[in-house]
């Protein structure tokens, strides 16, 4: 009797896992009214790539002291490029340049839809069965869309379409390099595979954006100059070494749900921080797309 009431009993989910997803989300929540503040002062794409860049190095030194190789067996190096153009490369660029039409919280909520296009496209590409449950969740992230461009009327909807089609492009994009990596998943740590995808991803954004402009450091304020170390220190470090932390302690399940908190304090950040919107658009948006992901990492 005792051994099969142990077995009903569901494992518990580790505290310290949830403790390092709760750090995970809060960085990347936060790192997107701090990065519109940055591009209000940098050009997008090299505030975009040169912390990329810088925060790639500083994960390359924190594997080579915790002792992980950086080496990439040749078998890896094509899987490591195309992931790295999708996951990086593309994200990094549209969404800084869709920052440039978009408030930063209601970026962040088009932006996590990437779940929905996840589902979508393993329809096709993985052969994954198409669900009621993953219809529902396309439906509710496009209702979310409709909200945020009808919450100011037709004319501040067509000023953001390019904003929208931006942070749209990147959210599939991450979306067609998530499917990538569940069929050809990279065999290296975590750590380095990072800092190996965040450095190849963010040096093309580098010099197309310096190919256009280059940034004068004295652009930046004291705040401007704080923003640049949390980007490099806290969303490009911290929060990654804390993701990879939780999903070995967490299931995948419970981690998934876990980030989407992430456009939640996107959003509240941002209308704290920077005085954005915080109406009935915003909120319906936020809650329409949260549930389609919801539907989407149950599908």
């Amino acid at each position: 009797m005792s051994d099969r009431s142990s077995a009903a009993v569901p494992p518990r989910v580790a505290t310290s896992g949830l403790v390092l997803l709760a750090v995970t989300s809060v960085s990347w929540g936060l790192s997107w009214p701090i990065t519109k503040y940055v591009i209000s002062q940098w050009p997008p794409l090299p505030a975009r790539g040169l912390t990329g860049v810088a925060g790639a190095l500083t994960l390359f030194a924190i594997a080579w002291l915790r002792g992980d190789s950086l080496a990439v067996p040749r078998s890896q190096r094509l899987r490591l490029v195309i992931s790295a153009f999708f996951n990086v490369t593309v994200w990094m660029a549209v969404m800084g340049l869709a920052l440039l039409w978009l408030p930063a919280g209601e970026t962040a909520v088009i932006a996590y839809t990437m779940p929905v296009w996840t589902a979508l496209l393993a329809w096709p590409l993985l052969g994954e069965r198409m669900t009621l449950l993953r219809v529902l969740a396309l439906a509710m992230a496009f209702g979310g869309i409709v909200a945020l461009l009808g919450a100011h009327g037709f004319a501040a909807s067509v000023a953001k379409l390019p904003g929208v089609l931006l942070a749209l492009s990147g959210a599939v994009g991450f979306a067609l390099g998530t499917i990538f990596l569940k069929r050809f998943p990279i065999a290296l740590p975590g750590t380095t595979s990072a800092a190996w995808q965040i450095g190849i991803g963010s040096f093309p954004v580098v010099v197309i954006g310096l190919a256009f402009e280059v940034p004068q450091l004295d652009a930046l304020s004291p705040l401007g100059w704080a923003g640049l170390v949390y980007l490099i220190v806290i969303q490009f470090c911290v929060a990654y070494l804390c993701w990879f932390a939780a999903v070995q302690r967490l299931p995948a399940s419970v981690a998934a749900i876990g980030t989407m908190a992430v456009p939640v304090i996107g959003v509240v950040a941002s209308a704290i921080a920077l005085h954005e919107p915080l109406g009935l658009g915003q909120i319906a948006a936020l809650v329409l797309t949260l549930a389609g992901v919801a539907l989407a990492t149950r599908s």
